[in-house]
């Protein structure tokens, strides 16, 4: 089995009932099995900062899947969800960002890992650092010695 850490997001709709019906959607993936969710996090909006506040939370996963496969898995999800790709940072029904995957660099036009921003965001790290407050990010460091440097981007756990 291969671990995989999947962010979540939304800021439309309710976004806390559509994180935890994305949870059981993940649960519910081929050759998966959801092994840990972190509490739900109101964050702040970045980059487009005229729309509503999100609702953040990481998920881990046991999945035989391939890093590709399980993206495609995702995208899929976030469809079912209402996702519309309208403009990039804006508002959404349901965001999914494959984060890490075993301890494996990836450097693909569709996929990258870890993924690229993970240590800069505190709706990342602080949800992340809860389910495995011992993880390294392959190339970074530990995940600790990343908390201190977000510690000023407002984050609430609800």
């Amino acid at each position: 089995m291969n671990t995989a850490f999947i962010a979540l997001g939304a800021n439309l709709g309710d976004p806390a009932a559509t994180l935890r019906a994305a949870f059981g959607a993940l649960a519910n993936l081929p050759e998966s099995r959801l092994v840990h969710c972190s509490s739900l996090y109101r964050t702040a909006p970045v980059g487009i900062l005229d729309q509503p506040e999100f609702v953040n939370a990481v998920a881990q996963l046991a999945t035989t899947l391939p890093p590709e496969t399980l993206l495609d898995g995702l995208l899929e999800i976030e469809q079912r969800f209402g996702r519309v790709r309208a403009e990039k940072n804006g508002p959404r029904t349901l965001d999914l960002d494959l984060l890490l995957y075993n301890d494996q660099f990836v450097d693909l036009p569709r996929l990258t890992l870890p993924h690229p921003r993970l240590h800069l965001r505190a709706f990342v790290l602080q949800p992340l650092a809860e389910i495995a407050p011992d993880l390294v990010i392959p190339g970074r460091g530990s995940i600790q010695s990343w908390l201190p440097a977000v510690a000023n981007q407002g984050i609430v756990r609800l």
